[in-house]
Formats: C-alpha cells, structure tokens, sequence
C-alpha cells in the first residue's frame, strides 16, 4: 500500500442520550446510504456495547475520499444534529492503515 493509496479508517464512538434513540435510528440509515453512495466508500459497520456505546468503523479508500465524506454537506448536517441532539458523549479517530491482511475460510 502506497503512501498515496492508504485507506483512512474512522473510529466513532458514541453513547446515544436517552430518549433519541428512536430519532437517531431514524437517520442513522440514511447517512449510511449516504457513505456507501461516496466515491471510495470500502465499508462501515456499526457495534453496539453491553454499556450502550456504539462503536462505528468507516473505511475509505484514501484521504481524499474520506474528506469528501466528512465535508458531504449532509453528513455535516448529521454531525451538528447528533451534537445538539443524539449524543450524550462522542469520540473520533481518523488513521491511516499501514498494513492490511485479510483471511476468509471457503469451506
């Protein structure tokens, strides 16, 4: 993986505050969508803690694809509602994969 071909993952942890979870169910799919329509959009999958905290892990293929999801005019438009909204505590981490492996058992 070249420097200027290293996927970008996004770590967002998040606990919902109470009484939105309905809300926020409501428009999480549609940002999802919005992310899998995105040039460079490898993958994301969202997990959900024992605790509550949901964990989501975005994968694009590059910086740039990955900035271009994060300045989307509607995610931006997500990320202030969940701010005023959705979340009672939010964290975010953006790195740079450095080394990649992948095995899938075919039986």
């Amino acid at each position: 993986m070249s420097e200027a071909t290293k996927q970008i993952v996004t770590v967002f942890r998040n606990t919902l505050a109470h009484g939105h979870e309905d809300a926020y169910g409501d428009m999480a799919p549609i940002i999802y969508r919005l992310a899998v329509g995105m040039p460079g959009f490898i993958n994301a999958k969202t997990f959900t803690a024992e605790d509550g905290e949901r964990v989501t892990v975005v994968t694009f293929a590059d910086r740039e694809t990955h900035n271009a999801w994060r300045d989307h005019p509607e995610h931006q438009a997500a990320q202030r509602r969940g701010i005023a909204e959705f979340y009672s505590s939010y964290s975010i981490q953006v790195a740079e994969v450095t080394y990649s492996h992948e095995f899938s058992r075919v039986d």
